[in-house]
């Protein structure tokens, strides 16, 4: 069992800086519907997806898709990246789902390929083992490196609930709106809901939920334990996002390299059986031991200074 683990493991190679890659200038970034913008000052290391498809409601269509893949591949080698933020551009919405309006238009076989083109890039972001994800060598497919938090402000529904449930943390205004809506559209969800609302809620919550296509407040989805945080929306729109930003900003001064091995030992684990899960958190563990970051752990705390790690 813990032979695939070994080949996934293989992305924490020792850590060097790499150059980061540039984005598109700001002329050409407008006119795209995902926009990267690298957070500065205290905030670097911050790095924002902002999803900018005002007309259709950021619905996930072919073009919104694929940008956010080549932004996720982009990404997943940029060390620099410490805390990968998604946000909405769009007030009242984070994502409202599958462009039906598009698929409509679709050949049966086109929906196939869309629908499993959609379910991976779900997994370039959180993939799972018991989901066959693989490279193209045929070793299991990490998780997006860095921590990922979801800033709900508005509705995520179908599809844009299920991007959400794919990163590590969730924050939501209490007025947003949620829910896996798929069977009131004759459908089911298609890109690891059915997998990820069991895991985080229980079975039978989940059933419940994707049964009915219910909706829920981002206050009741904290209660549910959907969201880690529910906070009361301002006049801007964005609380949900400032919320998010200032939980980034928790996560920017701790060590990169232990807080990747972290996630990587508890995405693992609650894969496998316990014991499993231990022999992978031993794993993680033995990679963290030749850092620089750890012995400056050590050092700060017996000279009584703040760490200053640097993820090497």
């Amino acid at each position: 069992m813990l032979r695939p683990l070994t080949s996934a493991l293989r992305l924490l190679r020792p850590w060097k800086p790499l150059q980061t890659r540039g984005c598109a200038s700001d002329g050409a970034a407008r006119g795209r519907e995902i926009q990267v913008r690298a957070l500065e000052g205290p905030d670097q290391g911050i790095t924002e997806i902002l999803m900018n498809r005002p007309r259709a409601r950021n619905a996930l269509g072919n073009v919104f898709v694929r940008e956010l893949l080549e932004a996720l591949a982009q990404l997943r080698e940029d060390r620099q990246v410490r805390v990968l933020l998604f946000r909405s551009a769009v007030k009242g919405v984070f994502c409202a789902g599958a462009d039906l309006k598009e698929r409509e238009q679709m050949s049966e076989a086109e929906v196939e390929v869309f629908v499993q083109r959609l379910r991976g890039m779900m997994t370039e972001i959180a993939p799972s083992t018991r989901l066959g994800t693989q490279n193209k060598k045929g070793e299991q497919k990490a998780a997006f490196p860095a921590p990922t938090i979801a800033a709900l402000d508005g509705f995520a529904l179908g599809g844009g609930l299920e991007l959400a449930l794919a990163c590590d943390l969730r924050v939501a205004a209490s007025t947003a709106v949620m829910g896996l809506i798929e069977t009131t559209r004759g459908l089911l969800p298609g890109a690891g809901g059915t997998q990820r609302l069991p895991r985080c809620l229980g079975v039978a919550l989940a059933k419940e939920l994707i049964f009915t296509g219910r909706r829920l407040s981002g206050t009741q989805a904290q209660v549910l334990g959907l969201v880690n945080h529910a906070v009361a929306q301002n006049e801007e729109g964005n609380a949900a996002y400032h919320r998010a930003r200032a939980l980034a900003q928790e996560i920017l001064p701790q060590a990169p390299i232990a807080v990747r091995l972290s996630k990587v030992a508890i995405d693992r684990g609650m894969e496998v059986d316990i014991a499993s899960g231990m022999a992978i958190e031993g794993i993680c563990y033995a990679q963290n031991i030749p850092t620089q970051d750890r012995l400056e752990g050590m050092a700060a705390f017996r000279e009584k200074r703040p760490p200053k790690f640097v993820g090497k």
